[in-house]
């Protein structure tokens, strides 16, 4: 059974299980399948969905809101924690001038989407109808692009962090989008100040303080105090309170644990993105990280569950438009993009990945499904053009089979 699970969780077959289920179960059993997703758990909740009744509004805790919104957030952490790593730690693949080079492709990997989709749809006689929609294909789903990534590249390869910073940047920028270009309410950037704080103060109380003043004592106690008796929990607590800013500020709160992740004790060296030797780091993070993953694996089928029911009558010109912004123009513009960063611009790629392994993560990248789905229910009202938007970014999921040929072809080596 233990290697049965390894092998489940190592290619996240929980999240493709669930997506295939949700698929299934949506074109079988529609109205069965929404009342579970829209499932009301705590009505007049602090958090949740705003619903009007009458005059006054209401706040629902959907089995929805709980999976994308707040349980979420512990997969971006994880993945934010191993790219940070790969950023600030001796060893790391991303460390130095070379972490811009990714972070300059992510704008191309956004500008080239746009530009496909709205070329399209001009072209199409269809810009009126479907113009509000050209956000959709600007975001990677960072589950997916990550399982494809690892099947092409193996764990240990640069392009892996690459990647995993692409597609984290990728979706910030989607969500600042969403939060500038579609507001659900009213968008309050102050409350992000609290999020700010909170990784401030839980570094200074329970990080910086304790080894102040322990300088000069080889007993450390305050440091030993602090580990053995509080633990994580500064850090639970500063977590809840960055993501209850970022809900507060109009903005996707499944990020709202990113902050937090830098101020946590980390190890001094990076030994790769995901990999085996970290199981026998005692660093506080990578003893949270170890911690979360069964229940991410879990999170993660709940997640494909809850936002993988589409239904295939939905197919139209959004869904063409959608999918072709993707997996043509987030390749396009990852490769040129990257391009000019490591050769005009000079500032190179991480050590050991090539110009031609560019095309292939932008292949990877052109899968996007988590914000790409939620940035459709947004920019379209509910009906057909909605849902064929949705229909565009799950045929996406596709464009992992085009990566592995682009793998192929680049003649890209595996690494672990």
């Amino acid at each position: 059974m233990h290697r049965i699970w390894s092998f489940v969780a190592e290619y996240s077959l929980l999240l493709v299980g669930g997506a295939v289920l949700a698929l299934a179960w949506a074109n079988l059993a529609p109205e069965s399948y929404h009342s579970l997703v829209h499932l009301p758990l705590w009505t007049d909740a602090p958090i949740g969905v705003l619903e009007s009744h009458g005059d006054s509004a209401t706040r629902v805790l959907t089995l929805h809101f709980l999976v994308n919104d707040l349980l979420m957030a512990l997969f971006f952490a994880m993945a934010a924690k191993e790219v940070w790593e790969a950023v600030i730690l001796s060893g790391g693949s991303l460390r130095g001038k070379k972490a811009l080079t990714p972070l300059i492709a992510t704008l191309g990997g956004m500008v080239g989407p746009i530009a496909v989709y709205l070329a399209l749809a001009a072209t199409l006689g269809v810009l009126a109808e479907t113009g509000r929609g050209w956000a959709i294909p600007t975001a990677t789903d960072i589950a997916f692009s990550y399982l494809v990534g690892r099947i092409i590249f193996g764990a240990r390869h640069p392009a892996i962090g690459f990647l995993l910073l692409l597609a984290i940047a990728d979706d910030a920028g989607g969500l600042a989008i969403l939060a500038i270009f579609y507001p659900s309410g009213e968008v309050a950037p102050l409350w992000l100040l609290l999020s700010v704080a909170a990784a401030v103060a839980v570094w200074l109380l329970a990080s910086w303080l304790p080894r102040r003043l322990d300088r000069g004592r080889q007993d450390r106690p305050n440091s030993t105090w602090t580990r053995r008796i509080l633990g994580s929990w500064p850090y639970v607590i500063a977590g809840c309170v960055s993501w209850y800013a970022f809900y507060r500020a109009g903005l996707h709160p499944a990020l709202g644990l990113l902050p937090i992740i830098p101020a946590v004790p980390h190890a001094e060296r990076d030994f790769g993105i995901f990999a085996e030797e970290e199981r026998y780091a005692h660093d506080l993070l990578n003893t949270m990280e170890h911690a979360l993953k069964v229940p991410v694996q879990i999170v993660l089928c709940a997640f494909g569950l809850v936002n993988a029911g589409v239904e295939f009558g939905a197919i139209s010109t959004p869904t063409a438009l959608v999918l072709l912004g993707l997996v043509i123009g987030k390749p396009l513009g990852i490769t040129l993009f990257g391009w000019f960063a490591a050769n005009v611009l000079r500032l190179g790629l991480p050590d050991g990945m090539a110009l031609r392994d560019l095309p292939v993560v932008g292949c990877v990248a052109a899968i996007g499904f988590t914000v790409a789905l939620f940035v459709a229910s947004v920019a379209f009202p509910a009906g057909p053009v909605q849902d064929a938007a949705k229909m565009g970014a799950l045929f996406s999921l596709g464009s992992a089979a085009i990566a592995i040929l682009a793998g192929r072809i680049a003649q890209v080596r595996r690494r672990g």
